[in-house]
């Protein structure tokens, strides 16, 4: 008997560092293996962003690229990639890094598949307050008013404070009435068209300068990055991810129920506001730069998501890279696939997201 205890208990003894061992290895393969992925995707990032800087109508070689890049090597060619390719380039990244960031971020914060900045309305809240921008106030243009000639980024402004509009309407509809995840998305889609409606009425009383812009804006376009511009959008890109990144915890917990986070010291009221009207910013930004590109926030969150699994660490850092990849292999395709005219990116990526968008309705609680 007391021999049959000592065996027990030596099992015991013997028993938990294994088993403590054997945890500590899966989860070191786990973080190897999610590292893996982000690694990769970087390395796809790379790969497309050096055939979008050398392919065109004037070909570059690749052994001119270091040259160029260091500033040994000047010409048609340097000014080719400095003034054209390069920011754009840079500008399909970083928006395709916002809105890939703001989408998984709102579907972890509405525990909801299908949320994103586009089918929550927020993009299109953000498209009207740059319309109002442009055609009421005129900026960005040399007919416009005192007004607009003292608030540069006014577009930008606007943007946000119809995005925000946006945000805080969808809050409101889930604290009044307690609604579930299929409202939200639906409430979401009812602000999309009424704001689209908004659009659609300065549209009709432009000008033709204006309307061309607006125009331009709906369809989304990275074709007018700027340097300047690329400056603002990858300080608010690297602000929100680095906020977004410091709250994942808080975002890992919140997918386990508000009660749940609740009990482990989590404030989710504060957390789902303060991420929201944050990721309205990042999304605003993008907008008033680049008009509306859809799709990119809802697709890749999913993508990501079905290969590495729900970690929101991992989820947030490889959905930014994979957003930057999938919006630049985008403007890849709107500018080659009926050269020497150039589609504006918002079509190929609603191409992309229209079909996996139906499918999720139909199959996405399989996964999710």
């Amino acid at each position: 008997m007391n021999a049959d205890t000592e065996h027990t208990g030596s099992g015991t003894e013997g028993g938990s560092p294994e088993t403590a061992a054997d945890a500590v290895d899966a989860y070191e393969q786990h973080v190897r293996q999610k590292t893996g992925v982000v690694l990769a995707t970087v390395g796809v990032l790379f790969v497309l962003a050096a055939y979008s800087v050398l392919s065109g109508p004037i070909g570059i070689p690749l052994s001119q690229l270091p040259g160029i890049l260091a500033g040994s090597v000047g010409g048609t060619p340097a000014r080719v990639i400095w003034n054209i390719r390069l920011p754009r380039v840079v500008a399909a990244v970083g928006a395709g890094f916002g809105l890939a960031v703001a989408g998984a971020v709102l579907q972890s914060l509405l525990r909801n598949p299908l949320a994103s900045p586009y089918t929550l309305g927020i993009s299109q809240a953000a498209a009207f307050g740059a319309a109002v921008a442009i055609v009421v106030f005129g900026a960005g243009s040399t007919t416009g008013g005192s007004f607009a000639s003292w608030v540069p980024y006014l577009t930008g402004v606007t943007a946000f404070v119809a995005a925000l509009g946006s945000t805080g309407a969808i809050l409101l509809v889930a604290r009044l009435r307690r609604a579930t995840p299929e409202t939200l998305v639906l409430t979401g889609i009812a602000l999309g068209a009424f704001f689209s409606a908004g659009t659609s009425a300065l549209e009709y009383f432009a000008t033709n300068v204006q309307l061309a812009a607006l125009v331009a804006w709906r369809f989304g376009t990275v074709s007018n990055a700027t340097w300047d511009g690329n400056l603002l959008l990858w300080t608010g890109a690297l602000l929100a991810g680095g906020y977004f990144v410091h709250r994942s915890w808080a975002y890992e917990v919140l997918d386990a129920g508000d009660d749940t986070a609740r009990t482990l010291g989590v404030e989710v009221t504060r957390l789902r506001v303060t991420g929201m009207i944050i990721a309205s910013l990042l999304t605003a930004i993008v907008v008033s730069l680049f008009g509306v590109i859809g799709f990119v926030g809802l697709v890749v969150p999913h993508i990501v998501r079905r290969v590495i699994g729900g970690d929101e660490r991992f989820l947030i850092v490889t959905s930014s890279v994979a957003g930057g990849a999938l919006l630049l292999a985008s403007d890849i395709v709107a500018r080659r696939i009926i050269a020497p005219v150039v589609l504006p990116v918002g079509i190929v990526t609603a191409f992309v997201g229209v079909p996996l968008f139906l499918y999720l309705i139909v199959n996405g609680r399989e996964y999710w």
